[in-house]
């Protein structure tokens, strides 16, 4: 009888220790359709590229020692009349290989609107120095999209957190 509680103790312990991993094809992409807006080519747009840098994962006490890190990447148009479009939201790694990109056609965002893409903390495909580049289109005498991230992680009672910034390429 013992040995049957021993055997039943294990075997809990074992199937309750169930370990989760995601890989690349589990990362689903973003639906778009919803904001697909098709650009008049005789419309006066000023047409425009920003860079913005992400970290994925950051290097702690050494560089053999690395901490993963949601990003929540935010696209922002400031403007509070103008409808402003993003052409190109491309997401590269390290060393500069794309990754992802997350949308086909021009999305729209209505004035003061933002929208945010989500780097998951288990996907380290881009690395300490991954980036988006991001191209653009906005009435003339409105202001440009402006592009940022934080980045953040936590394990017990430790935390970081930081930002960046987008800037116009």
């Amino acid at each position: 009888m013992r040995h049957f509680i021993f055997i039943a103790i294990i075997f809990f312990t074992v199937i309750s220790c169930k370990t989760e991993t995601q890989q690349e094809d589990d990362i689903t992409p973003i639906n778009w359709n919803k904001r697909i807006a098709k650009i008049d080519p005789t419309d006066s747009l000023i047409i425009g590229s920003s860079y913005l840098s992400i970290y994925s994962e950051i290097y702690s006490v050494t560089e053999h020692r690395s901490i993963n890190l949601t990003a929540t990447v935010s696209l922002r148009n400031i403007n509070s009349k103008d409808t402003i479009f993003i052409t190109k939201s491309d997401y590269y790694n390290t060393e500069g290989t794309l990754i992802r990109d997350y949308h086909k056609e021009p999305l729209y965002l209505k004035p003061l609107e933002t929208i945010e893409i989500v780097i998951d903390e288990k996907d380290t495909h881009g690395g300490s120095g991954a980036n988006f580049i991001f191209e653009w289109a906005c009435p003339k005498n409105s202001h440009e999209p402006v592009f940022d991230a934080v980045m953040i992680s936590t394990s017990g009672q430790q935390g970081i957190s930081f930002t960046t910034q987008g800037v116009k390429r």
